[in-house]
């Protein structure tokens, strides 16, 4: 998701409701940001990644990222809300790695090296 204040390609994502567990968060969020059914690939639903940002800007702040891994279809339609997002498109890792780096969340080549990590060990 192409996010207009940071001016990066972000993941969606959302602050975790009080009582809410992340996987519900990240079904919600799938919903409301991209109108799409998303279900998390780990059967103990525990995210794969978790990051560490401090934000810039007038309300700085330290962002805590749970990052799933996430089946969803590519062929379902995705909608956005404008005002939050310049545009929305599915990337595939080549492409992200054949791309300026400073375009993605910063901690974006890192969690495709954990989901490489993942996949080899899942083939052994």
């Amino acid at each position: 998701m192409e996010h207009r204040l940071a001016a990066l390609w972000l993941p969606p994502g959302v602050h975790v409701e009080p009582g809410e567990h992340p996987v519900e968060t990240v079904r919600r969020e799938a919903r409301e940001e991209l109108n799409i059914e998303a279900h998390p690939l780990d059967a103990d639903k525990l995210p794969v990644f978790l990051t560490w940002t401090n934000t810039v800007g007038v309300d700085s702040h330290a962002d805590i990222s749970l990052w799933f891994l996430l089946q969803a279809s590519a062929d379902d339609a995705l909608v956005w809300d404008s005002r939050e997002f310049v545009s929305v498109r599915w990337w595939t890792p080549s492409e992200i790695n054949n791309s300026a780096q400073s375009q993605f969340d910063p901690h974006m080549q890192r969690f495709l090296a954990k989901v490489d990590a993942i996949a080899a060990w899942g083939n052994n």
